[in-house]
């Protein structure tokens, strides 16, 4: 292993990432030093990098290594570590994937064995990279992976391109509409055809959705949509206020409304339109509003009176992740997961990758991940 390695560190909001030499550090017995092949730029690295999330809150002040949304090589075993979690014989040069993420352990979500619902589980992923061991983000040449964080081999048939977006977004989708209780026969809208969305669109059709309907504004992203399990796509260009789109969602569900709708959009006000696409009884699934104090003026009787649920998730169950790379072997053939990354950039053009990957500039990306390969 070399002495030093390269991290891109971020240092304020939309300015020029920092390329940083810092030393490679040997794992504790416990831990592993992985050697980074890609890390996705996930929406809420864009977030970051925007400002939108305030990383003073968090008690942060100072540069850090963006990038959980990764897959790498085994550099370095810790002493003790001898399998994954599946039980798994582990050696230097395996493919891993691993939770990002790891709770305290001590508080009372963490004792129901609900570490990511941990307060601490966010701040896990978002720290300084000035001590040790440094390599804490997915956008370096290396990652230090604690052994509290959960680690799984790669199947030999899914690629690094698909297996990247497995512990963050395939992930995230799996949990959440587990927790929507997504039945078999029935329907889904999926608001917003990024990665999350189109992860969507083939997890709830693999789980039994009869109808899955995809809502988006960039046409690429509604074509994508549907070779990834969308029956039906609405295109924001032609259906062009909350309204038109709901009364088109209705036209689609022989005027019941979708059973599950997913918000993956991140945009507050998708949420008032979304609501009213939900059925009676039916179940709102919140996954991609993250950003504090964004906020969207509601009518509460929409799901009283209506008896719908609202359920909002963020990260997942370790097991979940399992789950995500056996679902990527298993329909890899069905679904182009590989396409998700459409656009590869080096370490060096980290900034680039920002620049290109942020919707809210002026013409709206059509990039659905970036992709960061250091080398």
């Amino acid at each position: 292993m070399t002495e030093t390695a390269t991290a891109a560190v971020f240092v304020k909001s939309r300015e020029p990432f920092e390329l940083r030499q810092y030393p490679v550090p040997d794992p504790k017995d416990r831990d592993i030093v992985v050697r980074v092949t890609r890390a996705n730029v996930c929406g809420s690295d864009l977030h970051v990098w925007r400002g939108d999330m305030d990383l003073r809150a968090m008690g942060l002040g100072y540069g850090i290594v963006l990038g959980h949304e990764l897959v790498g090589r085994v550099a370095k075993l810790g002493a003790a570590v001898r399998a994954d979690a599946l039980g798994r014989a582990l050696r230097e040069g395996d493919r891993i994937a691993f939770t990002y993420y790891a709770g305290c352990g001590t508080c009372r979500a963490c004792a129901r064995s609900h570490p990511h619902a941990c307060m601490m589980s966010l701040a896990s992923v978002v720290r300084s990279c000035e001590q040790p061991p440094h390599f804490t983000g997915g956008f370096a040449e290396y990652y230090y992976l604690g052994a509290k964080q959960r680690v799984f081999k790669i199947p030999e048939r899914v690629s690094d391109a698909a297996a990247a977006g497995a512990n963050c977004a395939l992930s995230q989708v799996i949990h959440g509409l587990d927790e929507a209780r997504l039945r078999m026969g029935e329907t889904v809208v999926v608001q917003g055809a990024g990665g999350l969305g189109l992860y969507a669109c083939a997890v709830a059709k693999e789980m039994g959705a009869h109808r899955v309907i995809a809502v988006d504004a960039i046409a690429e992203r509604l074509e994508l949509a549907r070779r990834f399990g969308a029956d039906e796509v609405i295109d924001m260009t032609r259906f062009g206020d909350g309204r038109a789109r709901v009364a088109q969602v209705m036209k689609l569900t022989d005027g019941w409304g979708a059973d599950v709708v997913v918000e993956v959009a991140g945009v507050p006000d998708a949420c008032v339109e979304g609501i009213r696409m939900t059925c009676r009884g039916g179940r709102y699934l919140e996954l991609g509003n993250i950003s504090a104090r964004r906020t969207f003026e509601a009518d509460p009787s929409l799901w009283t009176g209506h008896n719908r649920s609202i359920i909002g998730v963020s990260l997942y169950p370790a097991d979940v992740l399992a789950r995500a790379l056996d679902f990527l072997d298993r329909t890899r053939e069905r679904y182009p997961f590989e396409a998700l990354a459409s656009h590869e950039y080096t370490l060096a053009n980290i900034t680039t990758a920002f620049q290109d990957a942020d919707p809210h500039k002026q013409e709206r990306s059509r990039i659905t991940r970036a992709a960061i390969v250091p080398s």
